[in-house]
């Protein structure tokens, strides 16, 4: 079910009501029933993957308790790697096992042995990679001895499949959510005021900029040699545009949907397109995703390979951003925009004095140069990120390395003007958590914006819809 969709608008006001109207007195109760609807909110997509999303709730519920129970035996290591094997197993599966026979055969075949690809007709299940990674959270964090296991089944399997944030994030911690489930919730007007006023703006987000830069972007990625590289490189500027507000406007709807039912989920954008390093990108961009990665990935590489000194922190950046690389797809593409932020970041790490000295020196002019290149290296990895696959992404970076790349764009710029004053709107409103969350106006105006946003959800958006991004993850 897309949350810019006719059945959203039906499902979200009834879900609501039976929540705070019929389900509030008994909390168990309630968790049930939002259990319940999340099954439905997924299962309309597809209802044949429901089994997967309750195979791991099912498995990482029933190894919590074994692992608490197992404390001091020794076999705590067993029950982790069992979650591991299922939960990684049902992922590798359905997202890598053709990239991986695939890839073996075309290495075979370098070699000289002859080997045909075997490859299933596979349907990736939506939102795989986000719950996985949110119901591993609780078997890590439990083996860690950071939280112990929950007794409420109800509430677990809810936690994993709450729906404003199942398909694709922010990847909750089970030390954040799955409380929030075990204790009374009481309907907070405020709040869920403030819920709608960031749906209203992740739905804008969405609907008004990403799709119509959406309408762009699809044409000069779809025949890039039809086109001169300076519309190329415009293409390149909308994409980014279109990916942020993309997703992001799914995080602002997804955070203020919980909100409306009493949840505060975790900040998964934070105007990242203003940071002046890639460190300070990734602090900003999916952040659920690389707080996952940075607690059990590179901290535990570092830790554990210490003694290595500056080496243990160059491993971990290099497992830990090309792990969110092959994360984010089943190609080789994905794996270069993994390695063009490794390379990135592990060059600033490795150059950490040097900037530091640079910008006391220089001030805000060596800043303004961090910010050129970290927006740099972003784009070139958004073209890997967005081309079909190798051979299309290096067709469009070669299509950009022309002598025409310098001259105006010959089409395509009536977006331009809109998306700067977006962006400039943003850099103003970058202190808030959601850009309308605090509008320093009358009422008369700030409820004139609303209205305003809200004709332009429905008066400005594309003739077809256009998914999700991050859904095919």
């Amino acid at each position: 079910m897309l949350f810019n969709s006719l059945d959203f608008l039906i499902f979200l006001p009834i879900v609501f009501a039976g929540y705070w109207f019929l389900f509030h007195k008994d909390l168990k109760v309630q968790n049930a029933f939002v259990l319940v609807a999340s099954y439905v909110f997924y299962g309309w997509w597809d209802w044949r993957f429901m089994g997967l999303i309750f195979i791991s709730s099912l498995v990482d519920f029933t190894v919590g308790q074994a692992l608490y129970k197992a404390e001091g035996s020794g076999r705590e290591k067993y029950w982790l790697w069992l979650s591991l094997a299922v939960n990684l197993g049902l992922l590798g599966f359905f997202k890598y096992f053709n990239f991986f026979t695939e890839s073996f055969a075309y290495a075979m075949n370098g070699i000289g042995i002859q080997v045909d690809p075997f490859t299933l007709n596979i349907i990736l299940p939506v939102g795989i990679s986000f719950y996985t990674f949110q119901t591993l959270s609780y078997t890590l964090d439990i083996y860690f001895g950071k939280i112990k296991p929950t007794k409420d089944p109800i509430a677990f399997f809810a936690f994993v499949s709450f729906f404003p944030q199942l398909v694709a994030g922010p990847i909750e911690r089970a030390s954040n959510l799955l409380p929030q489930f075990q204790k009374k919730r009481q309907f907070d007007r405020q709040l869920a005021e403030d819920g709608l006023k960031q749906i209203l703006w992740g739905m804008f987000k969405k609907v008004v900029i990403a799709d119509n830069c959406a309408v762009f972007v699809n044409q000069y990625f779809q025949q890039p040699d039809a086109y001169s590289a300076s519309v190329l490189l415009l293409g390149l500027f909308y994409f980014g545009i279109q990916i942020y507000c993309d997703f992001s406007g799914y995080s602002d709807i997804a955070i203020g949907t919980g909100k409306l039912f009493g949840f505060r989920l975790s900040l998964n954008f934070n105007y990242p397109y203003f940071a002046t390093s890639l460190a300070d990108f990734w602090r900003k961009w999916h952040i659920s995703l690389t707080r996952w990665l940075t607690e059990y990935v590179y901290y535990t590489i570092v830790f554990t390979k210490k003694h290595l000194g500056k080496r243990a922190i160059v491993m971990g950046i290099f497992a830990t951003f090309m792990l969110s690389g092959i994360w984010h797809g089943a190609g080789w593409h994905f794996v270069v925009f993994g390695a063009v932020h490794t390379t990135g970041l592990i060059v600033e790490y490795l150059t950490t004095d040097i900037r530091t000295k640079m910008t006391a020196r220089y001030g805000w002019a060596f800043k303004a140069l961090g910010y050129l290149a970290t927006l740099t290296v972003v784009s070139i990895g958004f073209i890997f990120f967005r081309a079909e696959n190798m051979q299309h992404a290096m067709q469009y970076f070669g299509e950009l390395c022309d002598s025409s790349i310098f001259q105006l764009p010959n089409e395509g710029r009536k977006l331009i003007p809109f998306c700067l004053l977006f962006l400039g709107i943003e850099y103003i409103y970058r202190n808030s958590t959601y850009t309308i969350q605090k509008l320093k106006f009358p009422i008369a105006i700030r409820w004139s914006i609303y209205y305003v946003l809200v004709l332009s959800i429905f008066y400005l958006q594309p003739d077809q819809p256009i998914d999700f991004i991050y859904f095919r993850f």
